[in-house]
């Protein structure tokens, strides 16, 4: 509707100063034309906007105008509302600026939303946090944002998996990611992305140096890159498994990201009844990778490769030595 895009349109001036037309244009999705038409329209509205031209150019309000108008629709109003309890705020130390603001909001919302909004508060609540989130993040979150937000290079103490000690490291940040309820620094080391857990991080100075960030990378982009490395990496070898039925949904859901396609039913063996196992397969990164099925017991067995029946027997071997010692 054109009086949402005028709205639009005012509300991004105020906020951001001096846009060119053909961005105004790009983020509204609508040509340049119809910008320019509705500055005249807010101009005949009583709205001191104006255009510049030239190479800096671009449309702008006068200096020192502000509007009040929110312009929240009843939907919109609801979404702002709607509680995230990953604590995500409080990590950040910005769980109080955030009542503060939701306050703020729900005071200068129109009347007839205040209710639907409050009510969406108390009705909806998201968690995207994992059930096994695991341990908590070793260094201050809040203390790590204040960092990331000097714009100065980060030296890190860090701490790989399975590593004994920690390394030195000095980083280019972009920012700090949340994924499932783990928090992740974003930089480039050596000009290169990388990842950093926070729950690794043992400590994190600012340094005095102004941070190396490559030309036009964004914390969204460079995350976007690292997010699809982790999630396609190759998979070289395929396992061939049977799976009880009983266990079918929870192997599923662990094992969604490596599942190839649906499992389908497996011939019975002597002694087995028609349709309790089925065969399934999985694409993994390595052999090794076989080892996690042993959580299932008896009720997921791997047919191929060879190799992996051969690295599963001995570590069940093991297994049963162990219990076994006492007698």
């Amino acid at each position: 509707m054109k009086s949402d895009r005028l709205l639009s349109v005012l509300l991004l001036l105020q906020t951001r100063g001096t846009v060119p037309a053909t961005e105004l244009a790009e983020r509204l999705d609508v040509s340049v034309r119809t910008i320019y038409r509705d500055v005249e329209a807010l101009s005949a509205a009583g709205v001191p906007v104006y255009a510049e031209r030239g190479r800096y150019g671009g449309i702008a309000l006068l200096p020192g105008f502000r509007t009040n108008v929110t312009g929240l629709t009843a939907d919109e109003a609801r979404a702002l509302f709607v509680f995230t309890a990953d604590d995500t705020h409080a990590a950040l130390g910005l769980d109080a600026a955030l009542g503060s603001a939701l306050r703020k909001v729900m005071a200068a919302l129109p009347a007839p939303h205040r209710p639907a909004a409050e009510q969406t508060s108390r009705r909806i609540l998201v968690d995207p946090a994992r059930w096994t989130l695991g341990t908590r993040a070793a260094v201050d979150v809040a203390e790590l944002h204040e960092a990331v937000l000097t714009d100065v290079r980060l030296r890190l103490r860090y701490r790989h998996s399975g590593a004994d000690a920690p390394r030195d490291y000095t980083v280019d940040p972009y920012g700090l990611v949340v994924k499932a309820g783990v928090w992740y620094l974003v930089a480039d080391l050596d000009g290169d992305p990388r990842l950093f857990r926070a729950d690794r991080i043992r400590t994190a100075e600012p340094t005095e140096d102004p941070v190396r960030r490559r030309a036009g990378a964004e914390l969204a982009e460079v995350w976007e890159t690292l997010r699809a490395g982790v999630e396609q990496r190759p998979s070289a070898v395929r396992l061939r498994v049977r799976v009880h039925r009983p266990r079918l949904e929870l192997f599923r859901r662990l094992n969604a990201g490596a599942l190839t396609g649906e499992p389908q039913p497996d011939e019975p063996r002597p002694g087995e009844e028609p349709g309790q196992w089925l065969l399934a397969e999985l694409a993994v990164s390595e052999v090794a990778w076989a080892r996690s099925l042993l959580a299932f017991g008896a009720t997921v067995e791997v047919i191929d490769p060879p190799e992996a029946r051969t690295l599963l027997a001995e570590a069940a071997a093991r297994v049963v030595e162990m219990y076994a010692a006492d007698g």
